[in-house]
């Protein structure tokens, strides 16, 4: 790759995000261990984000609240306020569109930048842009950021994780195997944890391990998976950043619940199956979307996942036809009742294709019922659930809703506005 074609990539990661939002409207919490966590009476009740100073006592996210207190006595809880860091992340990437349109999200509180050929317009260096970057959110805004400088978006993220908080880090071509491969192998990027044991068990602890590595024994090992892990350690990244608004292609949609308490009838876990399948098929009807893969997960008290999932002859975005599979998948796979308590459950679809590319359904599902449903019954069904989004378009979602009855005792209760505070 030669210096005219190479591109220069900044991840920007703001610091302790929720926690350091929280500081701006409250600067006393600035000096106390601070972390923001859920609603313990919804069982939500876990660390969502924390300040350096409850870091230093071993508070980590997803920590349950009795379990950071018991590390940090004095540890401050405030409960999160998503509008509050939405705002503050729309200043934040203000910001960065004065230098690129090429900002990409990859969530709230971190973007990319493609920051190709600006140091040359600016007089500046890449670092120094970086550095320019930093001050200025910590100026304009109040908060730090750390900012990973490469010329992929692999390392541009791993260069912001290298060293925070409110700090830069460069991984050039030529410091890259200086820098990244004596990390743990843990630490490369989509390097789950079932992939990093089968790793350790071959000696491949490091990234450098692994980068050095044939790519053949990879595949071998984990498969296609395995082959992109090489690329990445060896700096083989070529995605490119997407232009402000571009939206990502939807591969699936899904949506998941906590209960208050735990399912163990029929009727309750119906409801909540429902509900879920709710926000799904809307989901897939705003964004004219069908797909011909529905899953169900369930977690138990002693947080152990079952997944299941049945493929369709047929693309589909209908609620009852999701919501009837997603409840035979359960039958199939599970005994409701008290002795198998249901915690937690999720809903997704996937293989998605536009609404006006899938294939029109001859049969109903086999899993949920062998009668047929005409193409008229069908279509009939569609323009009803539209009509239904309209409704909700217009006057909220909680205007009507289609096969499921709240629940306020699990959890399932009426939507509303949140005000801003």
């Amino acid at each position: 790759m030669t210096e005219k074609k190479r591109r220069l990539i900044f991840h920007c990661d703001c610091n302790n995000f929720f926690a350091s939002c929280e500081c701006l409207d409250h600067p006393e919490l600035r000096d106390v261990p601070l972390a923001v966590a859920g609603d313990p009476e919804d069982r939500l009740g876990v660390v969502v984000a924390k300040n350096e100073i409850a870091k230093k006592y071993g508070v980590r996210t997803t920590d349950t609240v009795w379990q950071a207190k018991r590390k940090c006595k004095d540890l401050v809880f405030v409960p999160p306020r998503h509008h509050l860091y939405k705002e503050i992340s729309e200043k934040v990437n203000d910001i960065y569109h004065e230098y690129t349109e090429y900002v990409e999200p990859a969530s709230i509180d971190e973007s990319y930048l493609d920051m190709t050929g600006a140091p040359r317009y600016y007089g500046i260096t890449a670092r120094e842009l970086a550095d320019t970057l930093r001050d200025r959110v910590r100026t304009e805004i109040g908060i730090t950021i750390s900012v990973g400088v490469s010329y992929n978006k692999i390392f541009a993220k791993m260069g912001s994780d290298y060293k925070k908080p409110d700090a830069t880090t460069v991984i050039s071509p030529k410091n890259y195997q200086e820098i990244l491969w004596p990390l743990p192998v843990s630490d490369l990027m989509f390097a789950g944890r079932s992939a990093v044991t089968v790793l350790n068990k071959k000696q491949i602890y490091t990234i450098g391990d692994l980068a050095r590595q044939r790519q053949e024994r990879l595949r071998e090992l984990l498969g296609k998976g395995g082959e992109q892990l090489w690329l990445y350690a060896n700096g083989l990244d070529d995605e490119p950043v997407r232009l402000w608004g571009d939206a990502p292609e939807i591969k699936s949609v899904s949506r998941g619940m906590t209960f208050r308490r735990d399912l163990v009838k029929e009727e309750e876990v119906s409801a909540g199956i429902a509900s879920l399948v709710d926000h799904v098929a809307m989901t897939l009807r705003r964004h004219s979307l069908k797909g011909a893969v529905i899953n169900v997960q369930i977690k138990t008290p002693a947080l152990r996942v079952i997944s299941r999932q049945t493929s369709l002859d047929h693309h589909t975005y209908l609620q009852h036809e999701i919501r009837e599979v997603a409840m035979a998948l359960i039958h199939a796979n599970w005994q409701i009742g008290p002795d198998a308590p249901i915690r937690a459950l999720t809903v997704g679809v996937s293989k998605l294709l536009p609404a006006d590319q899938s294939m029109e359904q001859t049969d109903f599902l086999d899993l949920a019922s062998p009668a047929e449903v005409p193409k008229q019954d069908r279509e009939k069904q569609e323009k009803m659930e539209a009509a239904v989004d309209t409704l909700r378009r217009r006057f909220g979602n909680d205007t009507i809703t289609l096969g499921y009855q709240r629940a306020e005792e699990i959890g399932i209760r009426r939507e509303h506005k949140q005000k801003k505070e």
